[in-house]
């Protein structure tokens, strides 16, 4: 699971303008956004680059405490 629309969300960006960014379609943005897909580990960390975010702010731990 991916933290991609939060952050968004929190910085006020549309996934139109990041799908650009990583030249990458809007449907491939979109399908991370809503977690029916997860993005390659060179592509979180081009979205966390983008986003101007460290890469585990993308990501939600699934470890327990």
């Amino acid at each position: 699971m991916n933290r991609i629309k939060e952050v968004l969300d929190e910085k006020g960006i549309k996934q139109i303008w990041l799908a650009e960014k990583l030249n990458k379609s809007y449907n491939m943005v979109n399908g991370y956004v809503q977690n029916r897909q997860q993005p390659r580990l060179e592509v979180l960390m081009a979205i966390a680059e983008i986003l101007d975010v460290d890469v585990k702010d993308l990501i939600i731990s699934n470890k327990k405490d």
